[in-house]
């Protein structure tokens, strides 16, 4: 199995640092989010990893080679002319995924310990064409999910905004918001799903989740009481540091 970590962002939360490097250099504990995220998938049992890159795209290529991929190994997918978010980055590197075999996605920004054996196996149990972790933390933006965790849409808690991929049945449905972990695991028709929706160029994943969902089973994996942070932000690592030794 390969897997996708996404490095390509500005990182425009993470200045000054990302003044002069890439937030997936940026370090924790004496290891860089690249490098912690690396060996995390190790620890999976995955070790084909395509790492896409854009800004300071020269640093993680230097990174990457000086440690020997830090034992894996790790394909590069160049965006240097545009950076294309998730969605995008994701199509451009179909070439480097295996055919016909499912795959993991994750950012470089999220440092987490779910259990991918246990995801995928969840994935497979539920015949689902993507699912991703989720966790009740709080979260400026959340995704919407049925009782059965099926995701029905996205909401920003701050501004109250909301797109739903599929309305409640009726009054009185449970809804459950829950924030994003940034672990996902993908079938590999995704990419012929993406061409047949019109995705083209930049968008997002969750773009892609949003519209497939109505006609795709697109799960959530809740996994709250793992550790996971997001290191958005410089103040994200001192938390970082404190969860990942």
């Amino acid at each position: 199995m390969k897997a996708m970590i996404f490095s390509a962002g500005l990182g425009t939360r993470f200045k000054p640092w990302t003044d002069k490097h890439p937030k997936a250099l940026a370090v924790v504990n004496g290891k860089s989010l690249l490098q912690r995220n690396i060996e995390y998938l190790q620890q999976q049992g995955i070790r084909d990893v395509i790492v896409n890159v854009h800004h300071f795209a020269d640093q993680i290529d230097q990174a990457i080679v000086e440690n020997d991929g830090w034992g894996s190994n790790v394909l590069v997918s160049d965006e240097r002319e545009e950076v294309l978010e998730t969605g995008g980055g994701l199509l451009k590197a179909k070439e480097l995924f295996t055919p016909d075999e499912k795959f993991i996605t994750c950012n470089a920004d999220f440092l987490t310990d779910l259990n991918i054996h246990k995801l995928i196996h969840y994935h497979n149990e539920k015949k689902a064409l993507i699912t991703f972790g989720v966790t009740s933390r709080k979260s400026s933006r959340v995704l919407l999910f049925d009782d059965n965790m099926r995701l029905t849409g996205w909401r920003n808690t701050v501004t109250g905004e909301e797109r739903i991929a599929i309305p409640p049945p009726g009054e009185g449905v449970r809804e459950r918001p829950l924030a994003y972990s940034c672990v996902v695991v993908f079938e590999y028709s995704i990419f012929e799903l993406m061409k047949e929706y019109g995705f083209i160029g930049k968008f997002s994943l969750i773009d892609v989740y949003l519209k497939l969902a109505p006609e795709h089973l697109i799960m959530g994996y809740d996994h709250t009481g793992d550790r996971l942070v997001d290191v958005g932000k410089p103040e994200s690592v001192a938390i970082a540091e404190s969860l990942f030794p």
